[in-house]
C-alpha cells in the first residue's frame, strides 16, 4: 500500500471516531469536501501545513500520519539515496531534508515544480500563512507570486518572503523546476510541542 493510501486511511479512521462528517471537517480546516474525499481514498496528497490543521483538529500528533521508517535516525545524514518524494499536488512533489522532523525550527525541503506551460498549473492557489520561507531554484525557472507582484527566479535565485503575505510559486515552463525551500515555523516540532497550528 503507497504512502498517500495508508495517510487516506488514518485520516478517515480518526475522522470516523472523533464523529466528524467530511464537511464539518471541510469547513474547519478551509480545504474543499472533494479534496478531503480524495484524499482519504489515496487518490490525493497534502501540503505538510494542511495535513497540520488536519492533526489539530482530529486532536492527534502529526507524526501519526507518517510511517516509522520517518522516525527520528541515530544518523542525522539525510543521504541522497534515502530520499523520498511525495506529491503535494498534480503539479508539486516534495522531498523533506531533515531526519529530524521535531528537533529544529526551520523545515528544510526540495520541491519539484511539474511544468504548466499550457495554462493548467494552479495559478489562482494563493497560500497565506504564519511564519517564513526562503526558496532557492536549483534549476528550471520558478516564478513567485507575493503581495500581488511577480518574481521569476532562475537558477541561483533566491527569494525571502513572509508567508503571512499572500503567495505561490508556479512553474510556467515546459520543463520541471526544482528548488530548495526553508519554512519557519517547522510545523512537526509546532505541532509536538503542543502549539496550535494556525493556517
Amino acid at each position: 500500500m503507497n504512502q498517500n493510501a495508508t495517510m487516506g486511511m488514518r485520516i478517515k479512521a480518526l475522522r470516523k471516531e472523533k464523529k466528524y462528517t467530511l464537511k464539518q471537517l471541510a469547513e474547519e480546516t478551509g480545504l474543499s469536501i472533494g479534496f478531503l474525499s480524495q484524499l482519504e481514498r489515496g487518490m490525493s496528497s497534502i501540503a505538510v501545513d494542511s495535513l497540520a490543521k488536519i492533526a489539530s483538529i482530529l486532536g492527534v500528533s502529526l507524526s501519526t500520519f507518517f510511517s516509522d521508517a520517518e522516525a527520528l535516525s541515530q544518523d542525522p545524514v539525510s543521504h541522497s539515496f534515502e530520499r523520498h518524494w511525495n506529491a503535494v499536488s498534480t503539479e508539486i512533489a516534495q522531498s523533506i531534508l531533515s531526519k529530524d522532523l521535531y528537533g529544529y525550527d526551520i523545515l528544510p525541503r526540495m520541491v519539484q515544480l511539474m511544468p504548466s506551460a499550457d495554462g493548467s498549473g494552479d495559478d489562482g492557489a494563493i497560500h497565506r500563512h504564519s511564519g517564513e520561507e526562503f526558496i532557492f531554484v536549483l534549476e528550471g525557472v520558478v516564478t513567485v507570486y507575493c503581495n500581488d507582484c511577480e518574481y521569476t527566479l532562475y537558477p541561483g535565485d533566491s527569494i525571502q518572503i513572509h508567508s503571512n503575505c499572500p503567495h505561490n510559486w508556479v512553474n510556467h515552463t515546459n520543463k520541471v523546476a526544482q528548488l530548495l525551500s526553508v519554512s519557519y515555523p517547522n510545523p512537526f516540532k509546532e505541532e509536538r510541542e503542543g502549539i496550535k497550528v494556525q493556517g
